[in-house]
């Protein structure tokens, strides 16, 4: 009986270090340099949900998610490969050997992409402290955003994302940046913008452009942090 026990504890140590191995490998390592816009451990693997789900951190944007690097690709791709695109995450193709495949070269003309960002000021696009868009605002998401999405074949994916400054409680900023992207988001809806591919998120004040010395006084402050209350509108998608 005891040869038994130790043969089932022998095989179920080594199942358990087969998973763990194959978990291992799984693991997402990003390279460490920049702002990294998930959670990592001091491995500097990715932290993940039980649903397998990169955490984000308050200072992921698309352009974060495919500018740090993974080994040889952006960490978006693993994470967000919707956001960050097949095209950017597809690899070249390696002939038998690992050098590049002769047909590599006859391969076809990337398609061309619809893909653009638009940085909406905040103090012309909303008044100081609200949510409601102004006329100048409207003027600007036609000329800006619906104008362009008429030269798109499709829309895989829009990202509206509000920005506050830093005055004020983390809370409330946060609230008036989700606030201010869902505002923005009715408006396209109500433009004819399918709501399957629009995605709205606020920032609040964690994501700051530019600095300013709190000697200014209250008034001078509000106008120095001006650029740090805007609404950036991402979208990536096939040209027409």
């Amino acid at each position: 009986m005891n040869a038994v026990k130790f043969r089932l504890a022998s095989a179920t140590l080594l199942m358990l270090a087969s998973l763990g191995a194959t978990a291992q490998s799984k693991d997402i390592v990003v390279d460490g340099q920049g702002e990294v816009p998930y959670v990592v451990d001091q491995r500097n693997v990715v932290a993940r949900s039980g649903f397998d789900l990169c955490w984000r951190t308050g200072y992921w944007t698309p352009a974060a998610a495919g500018a740090v690097k993974a080994g040889e690709l952006p960490v978006g791709c693993q994470c967000d490969k919707d956001v960050v695109g097949a095209d950017t995450c597809a690899p070249a193709a390696r002939g038998a050997a690992g050098a590049p495949a002769a047909v590599a070269a006859a391969a076809p003309a990337a398609a061309a992409k619809c893909d653009f960002s638009v940085n909406l000021s905040a103090d012309s696009t909303f008044a100081f402290n609200k949510a409601t868009l102004t006329g100048s605002a409207k003027t600007t998401l036609n000329n800006a955003v619906i104008a362009k999405l008429g030269n798109c074949a499709a829309v895989d994916t829009l990202i509206i994302t509000g920005h506050t400054d830093r005055l004020g409680a983390q809370g409330y900023n946060q609230k008036l940046s989700e606030k201010r992207a869902d505002a923005v988001k009715a408006y396209l809806l109500a433009k004819g913008v399918k709501a399957a591919n629009v995605e709205t998120m606020g920032a609040g004040k964690t994501q700051p452009i530019k600095g300013c010395d709190d000697k200014l006084g209250r008034k001078k402050l509000i106008e120095c942090l001006a650029p740090n209350r805007r609404v950036t509108v991402d979208v990536k998608g096939p040209a027409k």
